[in-house]
């Protein structure tokens, strides 16, 4: 049997790789939409209208059902119950939740519109494109819910390929739709609504079969309110609640900028920069850590439980502290190379460098969030991780309100960074109450110096590099080659230094990367 925490480690990097991919996809998939759509009534229709679906999911679904479901399923599974019947029975539950929430939403589709989007009222064209292109696409959440539904079955039994190359499909089948009707000369706004639809069918069918194939045959039955369903809603209520504490936060930093002309984008962009990281790391430590504490949980072992966590918190910041730094000493070779260019100037080079290095100091916090919301998750418990993001909610209010006068948008980002830190440490301090879980083992406190010094190696590689590159930077024909000069440089710099200060081994890698039983 190959060791746990080498297992861990492998599937952290599957499903980091997938995500990966899929992100980069996303840019491809974001180059197309523009392409197809420009920047006018259409292109801003579809942003609207593909965003709704999008938010109820991310708090109702992935966010609350799974946060709930997975340690549930997972530690029947592991005991040996029916973990098929129960899930069944979630499916049930959550295919008619969803299918009433989406018959509200057609039927209320124009207030939906303008809660979103207020401005679009005074454009009566495009407000109304931006409804018709709403109520073909919102179902999407009961495709995308129910895909959520399955890749939670198949991550509980380590199946973590299937579940992490799913996303793909959207990018891949808006790539290829938008491209045939332009080809065909079709009219992109009319194909891409649909094409959504279609990705939400292939991502659900493709899950449904690799979950049969697991040995779950999901049968479709009446849904019920049985005990093991209520206590199903009672974990799941506090997670959604959690969940729509952080779209306030989102909320409150968009206000905060659209008081001060382009922050909007620049805080956008920069968001796109330090979510890379972050979605790629954090979502792989979400998905594998969860089941994998569950189980352990399930099984009386904490000792294994205990490894689980301190490893995934060495794996996480081996690969957050390079990317934060990078992020803080470098914003504005990075921002400059990949957007400056067109209607995009020098001077929004600059404000949104300045919002990138703010959104870095906050990227450890914010992945470690991901390390130990499971401790909390695999237990069931999602009421003190909703107090703790109250707390932090409060903060980001305060923060972004409060410095607003005095330093600009920079405020939103300022406080979504401090609120990350606050919600961090509540986490960490609050996991003390389960035990010794969360608690740094002899490994872990010898590790995390010596990845921070690697880290700080790297940082001032990177900023003598870019001082000595900066013409080549600057230069339309050498800039991306520089970029990726930069880049490559800091990896070199990063590993060598974790070599050196043992901060990783060359039998930790060797481990981790072989493919074995």
């Amino acid at each position: 049997m190959t060791p746990r925490p080498i297992r861990l480690v492998r599937a952290f990097l599957t499903v980091g790789g997938w995500t990966m991919a899929s992100r980069l996809l996303g840019f491809v998939r974001d180059i197309a939409i523009a392409a197809a759509l420009g920047a006018g009534p259409a292109a801003q229709a579809f942003v609207i209208a593909f965003a709704l679906p999008n938010m109820f999911r991310r708090f109702f679904a992935e966010g609350a059902f799974n946060m709930a479901f997975v340690p549930m399923f997972a530690r029947r599974v592991e005991a040996g119950e029916d973990a098929n019947g129960f899930a069944e029975e979630a499916m049930a539950l959550l295919a008619t939740l969803l299918v009433l929430l989406t018959l509200a939403a057609t039927a209320g589709m124009p207030w939906l519109v303008l809660a979103m989007a207020g401005g679009f009222g005074d454009a009566p064209a495009k407000y109304a494109l931006t409804v018709d292109m709403a109520r073909i696409m919102f179902p999407y959440i009961l495709l995308i819910s129910l895909a959520a539904l399955f890749s939670g079955m198949l991550n509980a039994v380590g199946r973590f390929v299937a579940a992490a190359a799913a996303p793909v499909l959207l990018n891949v089948i808006l790539v290829a739709g938008l491209g045939l009707a332009t080809a065909l000369g079709a009219a992109a706004q009319d194909w891409i609504t649909w094409l959504v639809l279609l990705a939400g069918v292939a991502q659900m069918g493709m899950l449904l079969a690799c979950a049969r194939r697991a040995g779950f045959a999901l049968r479709p039955r009446l849904p019920r309110l049985t005990p093991q369903m209520r206590r199903l809603a009672r974990v799941a209520v506090p997670a959604a609640l959690a969940g729509g504490v952080v779209q306030v936060n989102l909320l409150v930093g968009r206000q905060v900028a659209s008081f001060f002309d382009g922050a909007v984008a620049w805080l956008y962009y920069a968001d796109r920069l330090y979510q890379l990281p972050l979605g790629v790391v954090g979502v792989a430590i979400g998905i594998v850590l969860l089941p994998e504490l569950s189980r352990r949980l399930q099984a009386g072992d904490m000792v294994q439980a205990r490894e689980a966590v301190n490893r995934s918190t060495a794996f996480s910041l081996a690969l957050t502290l390079p990317a934060a730094l990078a992020l803080m000493v470098v914003p504005s070779a990075i921002v400059s190379v990949l957007f400056e260019r067109g209607a995009f100037t020098a001077a929004d080079a600059r404000a949104t460098a300045l919002a990138v290095a703010i959104y870095g100091a906050g990227l450890p916090a914010f992945v470690m969030q991901k390390v130990l919301s499971p401790v909390f998750f695999a237990r069931e418990d999602t009421r003190a991780p909703f107090r703790f993001a109250l707390v932090a909610m409060a903060v980001n209010a305060a923060v972004a309100i409060g410095l607003a006068p005095v330093i600009g948008y920079l405020s939103a980002a300022v406080a979504t960074t401090a609120a990350g830190w606050v919600n961090m440490a509540l986490l960490w301090n609050g996991a003390r109450a389960y035990g010794d879980a969360a608690t740094p083992d002899a490994t872990l406190r010898r590790r995390l110096p010596r990845l921070l010094l690697a880290a700080l190696v790297m940082a001032a590689v990177l900023l003598g590099l870019a001082g000595a590159l900066g013409p080549a930077l600057a230069d339309p024909a050498l800039r991306y080659p520089a970029l990726a000069g930069l880049v490559l440089a800091g990896m070199g710099a990063y590993a060598a230094a974790c070599a050196l200060t043992g901060a990783v081994t060359r039998a930790e890698l060797r481990g981790a990367l072989r493919r074995g039983r």
